[in-house]
């Protein structure tokens, strides 16, 4: 049975080049998961989310509703808004209680309430996170928050302490103008020369 060993024979080389394949993906993978930028990118957004829903979390549970206590909200942040166009079931004297029943009864509605508290939310995030940065920084002495200027030639923000545009290449301390002006003196130089030595008879 020749044509049964030969089929089996093709069967068993597939079945080991698929298995090599397979491996050397796995073993890529595992090389690519295990490098210390990826991890170090996964931990941080982990803790970056984890971060953000607590500080969310404080400007809606704890310093929104000590604002809405204020006489002109009288309310939730999250429920003020204004009726545009009115729904079928609209009531003329009392109007809608809550942004959820006006949006069920097909009403359009301006919800500046919810826009404020992402506003809030997200002014008490960056907040937060820039205290933390300058706290950091006082601990363990790592500038973390560096200030930037625009690079005077290609107008990209570079690093304040940069000595070289990190876009353009150009120098920050001012040899860029002098090699410019040095060779145009080089040109008005040569230029005259040329000038002189054409006047000879």
């Amino acid at each position: 049975m020749r044509g049964l060993d030969e089929s089996t024979n093709v069967l068993l080389h597939t079945g080991q080049k698929a298995q090599e394949q397979v491996r050397h993906a796995w073993d890529g993978f595992i090389n690519f998961a295990a490098r210390d930028n990826v991890l170090e990118v996964a931990l941080g957004l982990i803790i970056a989310n984890a971060f953000t829903k607590v500080v969310t979390s404080f400007v809606t549970d704890m310093v929104l509703p000590i604002v809405s206590l204020l006489p002109f909200l009288n309310r939730n942040m999250d429920q003020k808004f204004a009726v545009l166009s009115k729904g079928p079931n609209f009531d003329q004297q009392n109007g809608y209680n809550t942004l959820l029943q006006a949006r069920e009864d097909g009403a359009l509605v301006l919800a500046y309430g919810a826009f404020m508290e992402t506003a809030l939310n997200f002014l008490g995030v960056s907040l937060t996170l820039y205290a933390v940065g300058h706290l950091y920084m006082l601990i363990f002495q790592d500038k973390i928050i560096k200030p930037t200027v625009r690079c005077p030639y290609c107008r990209q923000y570079i690093s304040k302490s940069a000595l070289r545009c990190r876009h353009c290449s150009t120098w920050q301390d001012g040899r860029e103008d002098k090699s410019r002006s040095d060779r145009s003196s080089r040109e008005e130089l040569a230029d005259a020369e040329s000038s002189l030595v054409a006047g000879i008879p």
